[in-house]
């Protein structure tokens, strides 16, 4: 494990850590992942040391997002190595909870945010933002830091969590951290890792065809058709499969049909076995 790096496993250490600090006067800040750590998560751990005195991290693959064919089994685990990097990049504290301590025996609620979880990620993985936002609700509470990081790949996501911190009053300020990028543009995420070597050649693709409805959206053609030829060039480059790519208002999600605004355009498509998400902006500000 890492030298320096201390590892909590029980949210009373965890808030017991957090308290101490907060009694000195100092800032807090705390970067929730599932671990398989790269750089797009170091990235959230340098953001978070730019705004704070100490960066909390935690590590946990969160059983409730995940669907009854997805990869909860086989999602990479490695919190050695995980330690290490959270060490070298400046990280205080790791939370590493068991399933038993965040999901104790007859655990019974669920955090359910209506709208901008639906669609999207939320109509292709039925119940997934449910198990996203109850684990983030309950980290949150449990870090009780001054400020949270999480990465824009997962737009939906980040605007989920906004909405149920502004709903259930948690005091706490969201910050969203751009995407980290492979040379080739490819977004940085853990299931990078499941693709094969042809199919990695080929996922850069997904970034470049967003590109292409920007540049298509602020010439003034319609979201509807660009986003449907970049879902053709996905199929044609080698992505098995489409689950969407749509134009959406970048704070509220709703469709949008032409650059009126701030947008966002999102796309996930599956290579392989492996499902890839990404997202950019594009419109004022």
């Amino acid at each position: 494990m890492a030298e320096s790096l201390d590892i909590v496993r029980s949210k009373a250490d965890l808030r017991a850590r957090v308290r101490y600090w907060r009694d000195q006067g100092l800032k807090v800040a705390f970067v929730p992942t599932m671990g398989a750590l790269h750089d797009g998560h170091l990235a959230l751990v340098t953001a978070g040391l730019d705004i704070a005195d100490r960066v909390v991290a935690s590590v946990f693959v969160n059983p409730t997002q995940f669907g009854p064919n997805e990869d909860f089994s086989r999602y990479p685990r490695q919190e050695e190595r995980d330690a290490q990097l959270l060490d070298q990049a400046g990280c205080a504290l790791l939370f590493a909870p068991t399933v038993d301590e965040m999901y104790p025996q007859g655990f019974a609620s669920k955090v359910s945010v209506a709208g901008v979880s639906e669609g999207l990620c939320g109509g292709a993985r039925p119940g997934h933002f449910d198990g996203v936002a109850t684990v983030v609700t309950k980290l949150l509470l449990q870090a009780q830091a001054h400020v949270a990081l999480f990465g824009e790949k997962d737009w939906q996501q980040l605007t989920v969590i906004r909405r149920l911190v502004t709903d259930l009053d948690i005091p706490v300020e969201v910050v969203g951290v751009p995407t980290v990028r492979e040379a080739d543009g490819l977004a940085m995420s853990s299931r990078n890792a499941y693709l094969s070597a042809d199919d990695r050649k080929v996922a850069p693709t997904l970034h470049r065809s967003l590109q292409k409805v920007a540049e298509g959206l602020k010439a003034g053609k319609g979201s509807e058709e660009l986003c449907h030829l970049a879902a053709a060039d996905l199929l044609a480059a080698g992505f098995s499969s489409v689950d969407y790519v749509e134009v959406r208002d970048a704070l509220t999600l709703a469709p949008m049909a032409h650059l009126t605004g701030p947008a966002r355009i999102l796309a996930a498509a599956r290579l392989g076995a492996t499902r890839l998400i990404d997202n950019i902006g594009v419109g004022p500000v």
